[in-house]
């Protein structure tokens, strides 16, 4: 099968979680990604564990498959300038995440690249992004959710900040950095030219904080934590069932005309407090309490139907959706998903 970036070599100067998310999704669209790691015990992401698989975190595994991997010492003037001529003479893309500075120290920035390989797409992932104030700091995804408001949103009213569980400010940062280098790409196909990209976690988590920002400037109201609710629908949230949790979202009117039906309440939808969702969140509470009466002693998740989805644990999850498969079932499989090869140094 030919793939849409094959033919694309990918330098990435990536470590944890942002770069070598980015790195994946380009290797798994078919770029060829070359990892470079400290050759003193490789990203830092390889020891955040247990778990551990082959050697490394489990965590370090899920983030770097269908990539080439080689150890380079930085601090080694001849190995950096290897490195150097690798990225002149084979780069399509150089993906960085490395801390403020340290490129530029080494003569691996985007000025000083793109001086000479004009073709090159250069994308900077840093924690506050360029012209930031605060471009020069670090940071990390737990720093950015409390930071860009995120906490604040996230867990239940009058209990502590939470942060989400997967790491969405890095992970959508990686996003980010995948949108811009292919519209990058995109663009040098046109133009012969290459640019630079810079994305942020900073920005990313303000970019997920948008209808929190829009709710909160159209009301003057602080939106607060709502637990697994959102704001602006009803309903929408778990409610407690006889053997589990159910997830309820009726998105529009329709479709809470056809929950009225399932619970045995049509008449709910022609009640002038829930005819329309204007109407049912100024009712949030009440109408709330009447499914909650309804779901926790009539309700099972058999008995369901059109009221989808449970709330599933991962063991479900995986199971439900066949994610598993018998060669990652076990951490004593032969097969490990990263690397397909190591480089040696000698082939820089």
């Amino acid at each position: 099968m030919h793939l849409p970036l094959a033919g694309i070599t990918v330098i990435e100067l990536g470590h944890s979680v942002a770069a070598p998310f980015a790195g994946q999704i380009l290797g798994d669209l078919g770029a060829r990604v070359i990892k470079v790691e400290n050759p003193d015990g490789g990203d830092d992401a390889r020891a955040w564990g247990p778990p551990f698989w082959h050697g490394s975190s489990a965590t370090f595994q899920s983030l770097n498959r269908n990539k080439l991997s080689v150890a380079v010492d930085l601090k080694n003037a001849e190995e950096c300038a290897r490195l150097r001529a690798l990225i002149l003479r084979e780069a399509d893309v150089v993906l960085q995440n490395m801390r403020p500075g340290l490129v530029a120290r080494l003569g691996i920035d985007d000025a000083s690249l793109r001086a000479e390989s004009r073709r090159l797409v250069y994308c900077n992932l840093g924690a506050f992004g360029a012209g930031s104030p605060m471009q020069d700091k670090p940071g990390y995804d737990p720093l950015m959710q409390a930071f860009g408001g995120i906490m604040s949103v996230t867990g239940e009213a009058g209990r502590p900040p939470v942060r989400v569980g997967p790491s969405i400010v890095d992970m959508g940062a990686g996003l980010w950095a995948v949108v811009g280098i292919l519209a990058a790409l995109q663009s040098r196909h046109t133009t012969g030219d290459g640019c630079t990209v810079d994305t942020s976690l900073y920005e990313t988590a303000l970019s997920w904080m948008t209808v929190p920002v829009a709710l909160q400037l159209a009301s003057g109201n602080e939106p607060g934590r709502s637990g697994s609710e959102a704001a602006m629908i009803v309903p929408y949230k778990a409610f407690r069932a006889r053997d589990r949790y159910l997830v309820i979202a009726a998105g529009n009117d329709a479709l809470f005309r056809r929950l009225a039906d399932v619970l045995g309440h049509a008449e709910w939808a022609s009640d002038a407090d829930f005819r329309d969702n204007a109407s049912r969140v100024k009712n949030r509470e009440r109408l709330n309490a009447m499914i909650d009466e309804l779901v926790v002693h009539k309700m099972s998740w058999k008995g369901a139907g059109a009221l989808y989805t449970s709330a599933m644990d991962m063991h479900n999850t995986l199971r439900r959706h066949r994610l598993g498969t018998p060669a990652y079932d076990s951490a004593d499989s032969q097969q490990a998903p990263y690397p397909q090869r190591t480089l040696s140094r000698q082939e820089l």
